[in-house]
């Protein structure tokens, strides 16, 4: 392939391609030079263009393929509009004298078309140029045209619309012969010709004025002509030219001379309404014709012009836009309701055509209003549509209230105006469903009405009007949930008062069914109280109905619907009423058959309507109740279910004889009850109706083969019986389109109506299908048939097998005996009962049964296979492969496939091809690659050969469709295969006409295919995998110039694939074009194929598809896509204006994915425009919220007036790209900016530093950091938090509170001491105050709650006046609260209230924990003289400030938050303790609601639970209840004078008791939530509930009720160590340790107390008889579970073995460990280490003399294992936080008193010397490998050994000797540190008060440190160590002086004194001298000045001895006075004259 990349045409190369690969070589050569062309210079061009002509023409004589003939076209055009133009009158005769040629065999044809293409692509590309030639040539080409089959008639109408496309208004002469010749065109019998004429017309009409002036009726007429029999292209096409004509002919301003103007006229709007109008009552039939056929009354619009005329009229109005629409809606409105008015009958003559032409004009509203207008305007629309419901709700009164009953029910009015009020009920439905909470202002608006006008409509004479009001109401209950009650009210209330009226009855129980219906898309729900009321009223109207007959049956029906509805509130509500339902569910059926014998008997056909009505409501509710609450379906319920069951079956077996007596009235009812029964039984498991199995089945067969079907029904039975994949190819219209809901009509065919909500009320409750669209139930006539169907499957897998066989037999009997269309019919619904059957055998696993039933599956599938039904043909392709599946056999599954083989081979007949080939492609899908390569291979070979048989596109199809499916199921054995069917494809792909569309689907799909069976290996570099590659590139190209959309689609879903597995070989900026361009096509599959391309794209490469995209619009000469704007706002811009526009749910949630993953990449790189869009999608909408912004801002008196302008939007802004967005793309906006800032965190950290980020900006003002837009986050949550949308308020505090918990720490440069949030407080004050009033909805005052807490917490504002704006929210809704649950409105579920309650407690619990924290931390450092300057100079700042606030309303708080926690702990009981809670349930929740509550606790209940704890140990446990007063504040409970005090009896609990559950209650649920930690808990809550215990355990009285419960104590730290195991985090782990040492204390205090008032109590006797205390007892041993300090031991080792295994002993233990090298440990772990080694040093103080023997050797080898593996060197001879922490511990363990108490003396010090000897052999190298470990750590243990344990430890002998060989080993050392903290260890150690321990060590070492100062001095000391080596070393000597005996002391000063003294300098060195040597000097003299007095006469006698010595001194005492003089006194020296003075004072010792 590489040789087609040249500017000429490699012929050479070419000729020895063979056919196939010729024409791959060809199409690459010319896409490669359609790209070079445009790239080359023209010089070079010019000088080889004769060649190149030459050669393109050439090609164009060799018949090329459809694709390379437009390629070709496109290459001659730009060849010659670069180049020279002389030739191409040649090239253009050339081309005519093709066309003209008289060759009319098909092998010509080709070349002919290519010409037609070269002509129109020259035209189009040259235009004015070739001006005179162009007459000749459109006559040519219209003559041509005459003789043309379809393809050439194609090809010419789109080559005239390039024609005129290029020549513009030059082309006048020709345009009435082009319009004559397209007009035919556009009624051709080819839908392809008829798209392409369409085209043509829409480019005509652009300059030919008379299309849409003089001619236009005739325009119009043909269009409707042209819609008969079109597809679903055609339609499009048509409708787009009549729309846009239309819209011409109204706003046109017309050219021309006056003369022309005159006959020329305006057209008004009413004449172009007309005229559409006209099209949709009469269709295309001309006006004489069509009123002929009226007098006849036959005449009846065909659906599909219908349906067309219907698209038109949505081009119309989009072409006009949506200002034009504002402008004109009330016009538009009135006639699109008028079409189904009563002035025009024949729209709804029948039920049938009245449901269709109500679904095109909802279609027409839904599409105009819904997709057109911005909010406002739509809030407009909805008063306008409210105000047509009051005129005809007017019209009906008018009539109704007409005395004469016969006018009245007669009357046409009514009739007629039911259509136009159902349309504009169900649009004012979706209008405010799709406006949601914006609404609001609308329905507060008395002048509209807008509640009553729909309420009133609900007495609608007309049952449909009648559910259209109800369905109404349940659109506005969704969207404002807040009317769900007071709606559900009013109709309950009407319907108690009108229980007379039979309207009023059925209207009103509708509109409760679909209130109850919303219920589930609220949220918060109704209050529980409704279920009671509604139940009640279902059976008094059940009760009553008997009563009077006029309105029994509506009775009936409206109890059993409400009984229905209620049950989709879920098991919570139902559970309370459900014995009443089973027990009405038990009475409504004959208790026995004999009963039911005596009811036939009796009655009449009236009563029987209602009893079948009254059975068929009640299966219903049962049905409801069964699928919506299973959790309540026991054993036992499923036994009351059951008894009537039978009896229900037997009246199914009785109904047709009931028919035969009573006649047709009863034929609906009848067919309604079967409908219910069969759904109820589908539900419930076949075991329930074993019994009636058989009878079941009977009528099952009887419904399906009934002989008064007429309505082959297969568009709605069999798609869920075919596999999604082949529905889309085989059948077109079953695709997801636009117009999919006025499409469906026409799948049905003529005779079949579309669903409705009338046929089946019972729908108006169930779940939405699709969003907002009205349940569109089918009628029962057909909707019984698939019931039965589906039963069908589930009732013959449970039969025994004989009656299956019989069954079988019986059915297939039915087919052979009925005849024409009933046999297709029956056949149909045969087909797919049996395939029901077989996938639900599949689906369980079960049996087919013997040979017989093989045979008989066989014959009835393979009918289907051969039905010239497609669908049929498909369903039975499935049914096929399932009986294969089933049978599993691979004999059997072989003889299927040979079955399929032979008749492929013989058959000749279009539909045997495609059913069996399909087929075979189904047992590949379902069986895998089913067999041997040799049964592929023949596979192949035969779909091979069909999918190239060109007579019949429909064979080509299916057959490759079929092997799309082999290659998807044959996996790896495909390899083989890959090349050949690649070419396969690639062939057909150039030479199947553009035409059969479908083909290249298929081709697509096969596409697909192969690429994902080559998967990863297209990335190789083999000759072989390139070409592969290359093929499907190719492919990929062919369908991306395919006309037909949908191909398109299949193209950019390979390419995806290919950009999966080879990225590197994908074109991408071509890719991003072509999705680019297709984002906003009119083909929903088309924009959702590019939008999961554009997915998946983003994920890698976001930045590189964002840069393309902008690249390309920068580029194209015309605006790519007509609204969207990517050069100014990128693609992320018009993604979101796509979003706004977007209806579908699939592809809005593509969208969002894609702009997350864009978000995620590039948000931090392109942080404007992001932030920018953000913005402007917010204040776009900001009209609204203004008016809010400004009043909130005039209540803030006394604020900075420039907050204002902040607030309010600036209108000078030049126009927004979003005009008017939805809430929903407004929510989208602000999540974004909530993740825009989420990003930001992770990368740099400028973001949030404003000094650095504007440090960096002037830089490099490129950069940008999101603390600079800080302004703008504020204001978008602002707009966001004041909106009228309650989802968008919510979107906006969630953005306020991440800003304040982002940005509330950064410090303001400018004002040192302030933050940068500070100066929004006007804002976030203004954003929260509207949450706090009384109508907003409980969530969001539960969200602005939490917002509240954070910003009072976060620090922000240190001003407490400034702080008391937000305070005061929450403390008004504290007020709000304090009643509890009753305190809330009756709005919503009492669940919500308890949301709103514990976020109000949860917000306040915040604040005081974080109170309370600043307490504390100021408490310390305000002893520092600045801070409190500091908090002067900030105003009334003080560490108590944000306690005071909170503390006026603890009392309050503490009350409340005690009231929830109770709550929590009642519900998380286990439910077996249910029937112990209270009835009423709790503080702030109901019982009924308690399951939702839970949720809500267990929200809030950890913040709240650690408030409680703090509040509680903030008064010590005193006060009872804060209600006593304060008489107890001053008498502290002490554990000793705890049960005095209470005298009052048993009814008021004493204040211990109080404490105690209150105590209880903390610990209780502390203990609950940690031993169980579900995986959800969140790290707040566990981190709460830690602190929570702590605080509890900080004060002394809890602490003695754990000292003194040891079980609590223990479980306590047993669910510690589980939480400590369970959870990573360091700060969890910190805090239970912590935890765990207060415990341990606890119980140490306990110890203690109880020896002391032993001591106490037994002071006299003797001390030997003194029980022991403490664990251990006298026998030292601990039990595990019942220790205490067992368990801490679990929980202190899990700790250390955790961060350094090596602890382990197991693991060290075993051979062929080495000692490790110490490590350092993380900063966390030091921290957890340390935490544990306090704790264990702990440990034996609570133990008795024994107990701690027995534990002592654990916690020492615990504490000097952490010392060995930690004790890493560090610079300057620091210690690791971990070895200071074990050092501490020892030191602790050392000096525990029972060391030295008598019981345990002797067996501690045998212990501590094992373990001093530990620590020495730590020195010693093991497997002689020298440990790196840290000298000075190890000599510091052996310190405080000898310190701090008894003398007989440490002063054996041996060890004695070990110990004195360290220090002198270490004094040896070179590194001055080391020898630095020896020195300083010797001296703590020469002190040691008992000589025994001392004095060894100085009679060893004191030599040694002597001679090593003595070398100091030789050589001076260089840098400040070495100094500092001296001077510890002079200290240590200077101990020596003072330990040693008199007699020594000489000899000891005699050896100091000439050592200090060789280190004065005198006053002439010392000037010069280094600071080190100066400093050296001052120390020695200092020290001399204090030895000199203290030893005197040894003094005096050395300065005698030794005059060097003295002089030296005195020169060096002068030079310091000297250098002293010299200094100018500073406050540093102002005490130096006293020192000179003591100086000479001491010199005169001398």
């Amino acid at each position: 392939m590489e040789l087609a990349h040249s500017l000429l045409l490699n012929e050479e190369a070419c000729s020895q391609l063979g056919d196939v690969q010729k024409a791959e070589f060809i199409f690459e050569w010319l896409r490669y030079l359609e790209k070079l062309l445009l790239a080359t210079s023209r010089s070079d061009v010019r000088e080889k263009q004769k060649t190149l002509v030459e050669q393109l023409l050439s090609l164009l004589n060799s018949s090329p393929g459809p694709p390379t003939r437009k390629l070709l076209a496109k290459n001659l055009a730009v060849l010659y509009s670069i180049g020279d133009t002389f030739s191409v009158y040649e090239t253009i005769d050339k081309c005519n004298d093709l066309i003209r040629s008289k060759d009319d065999s098909p092998s010509y044809l080709p070349t002919k078309l290519a010409a037609v293409v070269c002509l129109g692509s020259l035209y189009k590309k040259l235009g004015r140029i070739l001006g005179n030639t162009f007459t000749d040539t459109v006559g040519n080409i219209l003559k041509a045209m005459k003789s043309a089959e379809s393809q050439g008639r194609y090809e010419i109408m789109l080559s005239l619309q390039n024609i005129l496309n290029g020549l513009g208004a030059a082309a006048t002469p020709c345009h009435r012969d082009v319009y004559k010749a397209a007009r035919s065109c556009l009624t051709d019998r080819s839908m392809a010709v008829r798209c392409a004429a369409a085209k043509c017309l829409l480019e005509l009409q652009n300059e030919a004025i008379f299309m849409w002036s003089t001619d236009l009726d005739s325009v119009a007429t043909l269009c409707f002509k042209s819609f008969e029999g079109s597809s679903y292209d055609v339609r499009i096409s048509v409708s787009k030219l009549l729309g846009t004509i239309l819209a011409k002919a109204l706003i046109s301003k017309h050219p021309g001379t006056a003369a022309s103007r005159q006959n020329i006229r305006r057209v008004s709007l009413e004449e172009v309404l007309e005229l559409l109008g006209t099209g949709f009552l009469r269709g295309s039939s001309g006006f004489l014709r069509a009123s002929g056929d009226m007098l006849k009354g036959t005449s009846s619009v065909s659906r599909d012009v219908r349906v067309g005329v219907t698209q038109a009229y949505v081009v119309f109005v989009s072409t006009l836009g949506g200002a034009w629409l504002e402008k004109n809606f009330a016009a538009f409105l009135s006639h699109i309701l008028s079409l189904v008015s009563q002035s025009h009958p024949k729209a709804t003559q029948t039920q049938i055509d009245a449901v269709c032409c109500r679904r095109c004009v909802s279609f027409i509203l839904r599409a105009t209003i819904g997709g057109l207008l911005g909010e406002k305007a739509q809030i407009a629309a909805v008063k306008d549509i409210c105000q047509a419901i009051w005129k005809l709700k007017k019209i009906v009164d008018a009539v109704m209230s007409d005395g004469n009953l016969e006018t009245r029910l007669g009357s046409t009015d009514v009739a007629a105006s039911q259509h136009m009020l159902v349309c504009a009920l169900q649009e004012l439905g979706n209008l405010i469903y799709n406006l949601g909470t914006t609404a609001a202002p609308l329905l507060q608006d008395s002048s509209t009405g807008l509640l009553d006008s729909v309420i009133s409509v609900i007495l609608h004479p007309s049952m449909s009007v009648r559910l259209a009001a109800a369905w109404c109401l349940h659109c506005i209950a969704v969207a404002l949930p807040s009317y769900l009650t007071p709606l559900l009210d009013r109709c309950l209330e009407r319907l108690t008062v009108l229980k007379s009226s039979p309207e009023a009855i059925t209207g009103f129980s509708f509109a409760v069914a679909a209130l109850l219906g919303a219920v589930k898309h609220c949220p918060l729900g109704i209050p529980h109280g409704k279920g009671k009321i509604i139940m009640t009223l279902a059976e008094d109207l059940l009760c009553s109905a008997a009563q009077n007959s006029r309105l029994s049956a509506q009775r009936t029906q409206a109890g059993w619907l409400l009984i229905a509805a209620l049950m989709t509130l879920g098991p919570a509500v139902v559970s309370h009423h459900l014995a009443r339902v089973l027990l009405l569910w038990k009475c409504v059926f004959p208790a026995s058959p004999k009963d039911l014998e005596t009811e036939k008997s009796r009655g009449d056909s009236f009563t029987w309507q209602v009893t079948l009505e009254g059975r068929a409501g009640a299966l219903c509710a049962i049905k409801t109740f069964v699928s919506y609450c299973g959790d309540l379906l026991t054993e036992e319920v499923i036994q009351r279910l059951l008894p009537p069951l039978p009896c229900a079956v037997d009246l199914l077996t009785q109904l047709s004889s009931i028919l035969k007596t009573y006649g047709s009235p009863l034929k609906t009812p009848s067919v309604v009850y079967r409908q219910r029964l069969y759904e109820l039984l589908i539900l419930l498991p076949p075991e329930t109706y074993e019994g009636n199995l058989c009878a079941v089945l009977k009528e099952l067969a009887a419904d399906l083969t009934a002989p008064d079907i007429q309505v082959a029904a297969s568009t709605f039975l069999l798609p869920a019986l075919c596999h999604q994949d082949d529905l889309l190819i085989l059948s077109p219209l079953l695709q997801e389109t636009d117009h999919r809901f006025i499409e469906e009509q026409l799948l049905l065919g003529n005779g079949a109506a579309c669903g409705s909500l009338e046929y089946d009320p019972y729908s108006i409750y169930e779940k939405d299908v699709e969003g907002d669209s009205v349940p569109k139930p089918l009628p029962p006539t057909l909707s019984v048939i698939s019931s039965a169907a589906k039963l069908f499957g589930v009732v013959c897998a449970h039969v025994e097998e004989a009656q299956r066989i019989l069954m079988l037999e019986q059915l297939l009997d039915n087919i052979k005996h009925t005849k024409g269309v009933r046999q297709q019919v029956v056949h149909l619904h045969v087909v797919s009962s049996v395939s029901s059957f077989l996938k639900y055998v599949a689906g369980s696993k079960g049996s087919l049964g013997p040979e017989e039933m093989r045979r008989l599956a066989l014959t009835l599938v393979m009918g289907g296979l051969e039905s010239p039904n497609p669908l049929l043909r498909c369903a039975a392709a499935e049914a096929w492969a399932r009986l294969a599946q089933v049978v599993d056999d691979g004999a059997f599954t072989a003889g299927l496939a040979q079955i399929s083989f032979d008749k492929l081979k013989s058959a000749r007949d279009v539909v045997t091809r495609t059913g069996h080939s399909l087929a075979l492609g189904s047992l590949h899908r379902y069986l895998g690659g089913i067999s041997s390569s040799q049964h592929l291979n023949s596979c192949i070979g035969i779909l091979y050969a069909l999918s190239q048989d060109n007579t019949s596109p429909d064979v080509q199809t299916w057959a490759l469709h079929s092997l799309s499916l082999i290659i998807d199921s044959a996996g790896p054995l495909y390899y083989v295969h890959v090349e050949p069917t690649l070419s396969l494809i690639i062939m057909l792909l150039l030479n199947v006409p553009p035409t059969h569309a479908e083909v290249h689907q298929s081709l697509g799909r096969c596409l697909n295919a192969l690429i994902t069976t080559l998967g990863p290996e297209l990335q190789g570099n083999s000759t072989s995998v390139s070409t592969l590659r290359t093929s499907c590139l190719l492919g990929c190209a062919v369908m991306q110039d395919n006309p037909n959309c949908l191909v398109q689609a299949q193209a950019i879903s390979c390419l995806q694939q290919l950009h999966m597995f080879a990225p590197r070989h994908v074109n991408l900026s071509s890719l991003v074009s072509c999705l680019c361009v297709n984002l906003c096509s009119p083909y929903l599959l088309l924009r959702r194929s590019v939008l999961a391309c554009l997915r998946q794209l983003v994920q890698r490469e976001a930045a590189e598809v964002s840069e393309h995209a902008v690249m390309l619009a920068m580029d194209s000469r015309e605006e790519l896509t007509p609204d969207a704007n990517i050069r100014e706002f990128g693609l992320e811009g018009v993604l979101l204006t796509l979003l706004d526009k977007e209806t579908d749910q699939r592809l809005c949630h593509d969208i969002k994915e894609t702009l997350n993953h864009m978000l995620t990449s590039m948000a931090v790189e392109k942080l404007s425009l992001w932030l920018k869009l953000c913005k402007d999608v917010l204040a776009a909408s900001a009209d609204f919220s203004t008016v809010i912004c400004v009043d909130t801002m005039q209540e803030e008196e006394g604020d900075k007036g420039d907050d204002a302008s902040v607030l309010t939007t600036r209108n000078d802004e030049k126009s927004h790209p979003f005009t008017n967005p939805r809430w929903a793309t407004r929510v989208f906006a602000a999540e974004c900016v909530c993740r825009i800032i989420n990003q930001c965190e992770n990368a740099n950290i400028a973001h949030f530093d404003i000094a650095l980020a504007q440090e960096m900006k002037k830089r490099d003002s490129r950069n940008d950091f999101l603390v600079l837009h800080l302004a703008d986050l504020i204001r978008m949550a602002f707009m966001a938090a004041t909106d009228h949308s309650d989802q968008l308020r919510l979107s906006g505090l969630e953005t306020l509170l991440v800003v304040i918990r982002r940005f509330a720490a950064i410090p303001e440069p400018e004002f040192p001491g302030h933050v940068i949030l500070e100066q929004y407080q006007a804002n976030v004050g203004a954003a929260l105050r509207p949450a706090f009033t009384t109508e907003t909805p409980p969530d969001v005052t539960a969200k602005a709650c939490q917002v509240c807490s954070a910003w009072i917490t976060s620090g922000v504002v240190s001003d407490l006046n400034d702080l008391r704006r937000v305070h005061q929210l929450l403390v008004s809704s504290l007020t709000k609260i304090q009643a509890g649950k009753e305190a809330v409105s009756h709005l919503y579920n009492e669940s919500a209230s308890t949301m709103e309650i514990l976020a109000v407690l949860k917000a306040w619990a915040e604040v005081y924990i974080i109170a309370v924290q600043r307490h504390k931390t100021h408490k310390q450092p305000l002893k520092t003289i600045t801070y409190l300057e500091e908090s002067v100079r900030n105003g009334s700042y003080s560490s108590d400030g944000l306690l005071d606030l909170v503390y006026t309303d603890l009392g309050t708080l503490s009350r409340l938050w005690l009231a929830a926690l109770q709550d929590f702990a009642l519900l998380t009981l286990p439910s077996e303790f249910a029937s112990q809670l209270p009835a009423e349930g709790g503080a702030f929740y109901t019982a009924e609601t308690s399951e939702n509550a839970k949720w809500h606790y267990y929200h809030s209940w950890a913040l709240i639970l650690h408030a409680t704890a703090l509040w509680l140990t903030s008064t010590g446990f005193v006060v009872a209840d804060p209600d006593e007063g304060a008489s107890d504040l001053s008498r502290p409970v002490t554990p000793t004078s705890m049960c005095q005090g209470s005298s009052s009896g048993a009814i008021v609990k004493s204040p211990e008791d109080v404490y105690t559950d209150r105590f209880h209650l903390i610990l209780g649920i502390s203990v609950e939530f940690l031993c169980s930690l579900r995986s959800d808990a969140t790290m707040e809550s566990i981190t709460a509930c830690l602190h929570a215990l702590q605080a509890l355990l900080d004060v002394p009285w809890p602490r003695s009720k754990i000292g003194s419960d040891q079980d609590l104590g223990i479980e306590l730290l047993n669910v510690l160590h589980r939480v400590i195991l369970t959870r990573e985090s360091p700060s969890i782990q910190l805090a239970s340790l912590e935890v765990a040492r207060q415990i341990i204390c606890a119980a140490q205090e306990h110890v203690k107390e109880k020896r002391r008032s032993a001591e106490v109590d037994d002071g006299a006797a003797e001390k030997e008889t003194l029980p022991e205390f403490g664990e251990g007892k006298d026998t030292g041993g601990l039990v595990p579970g019942k220790s205490l300090v067992f368990a801490t031991l679990e929980l202190c080792v899990c700790i250390l073995v955790r961060q350094l295994p090596e602890l382990n002993p197991k693991l060290t233990g075993s051979p062929g460990v080495k000692a490790t090298k110490p490590q350092m440990l993380s900063e966390d772990g030091s921290r957890l280490v340390s935490a544990a080694l306090v704790i264990l040093s702990e440990l034996p103080a609570v133990c008795s003399p024994e107990g701690s023997i027995s534990i002592l050797p654990t916690i020492l080898y615990l504490t000097i294992g952490v010392l060995r593996e930690t004790a890493v060197k560090l610079p300057g001879g620091q210690l690791s936080s971990t070895v200071a922490a074990s050092l501490q511990a020892l030191k602790g363990i050392l000096s525990s008193p029972m060391a030295r108490a008598e019981k345990s003396q002797t067996a501690w010090t045998d212990l501590l010397r094992n373990a001093l000897t530990t620590i020495l052999d730590c020195w010693d190298p093991v497997d002689g490998t020298h440990q790196e470990l840290d000298e000075v750590s190890l000599l510091t243990a052996i310190t405080v050994f000898i310190l701090s344990t008894s003398p007989e430890v440490t002063t054996i002998p041996c060890l004695q000797k070990r110990c004195i060989e360290k220090f002198k080993a270490t004094l040896e050392i070179k590194d001055p540190m080391v020898q630095i903290k020896t020195y300083q260890l010797l001296h703590s150690i020469f002190q040691y008060p008992n000589p025994a321990v001392s004095y060894p060590y100085i009679y060893s070492l004191a030599s040694s440190i002597v001679e090593k100062l003595q070398e100091i001095d030789k050589r001076k000391p260089e840098n400040t160590t070495e100094l500092q080596i001296f001077q510890e070393g002079i200290k240590v000597l200077e101990v020596l002086v003072t330990v040693a005996e008199e007699h020594h002391r000489s000899q000891l000063v005699a050896c100091l004194l000439p050592i200090l003294i060789s280190f004065l300098l005198d006053e002439n060195t010392l000037g010069s001298a280094t600071s080190i040597m100066r400093n050296l000097h001052d120390f020695a003299l200092q020290n001399l000045m204090q030895i000199g007095p203290q030893y005197s006469s040894v003094f005096k006698s050395l300065m005698a001895s030794s005059p060097a010595l003295k002089a030296r001194l005195e020169a060096a005492i002068k030079g310091n006075q000297e250098s002293v003089k010299v200094k100018i006194p500073t406050s540093k020296h102002t005490k130096s004259p006293g020192k000179n003075s003591s100086i000479q004072l001491k010199t005169n010792f001398l």
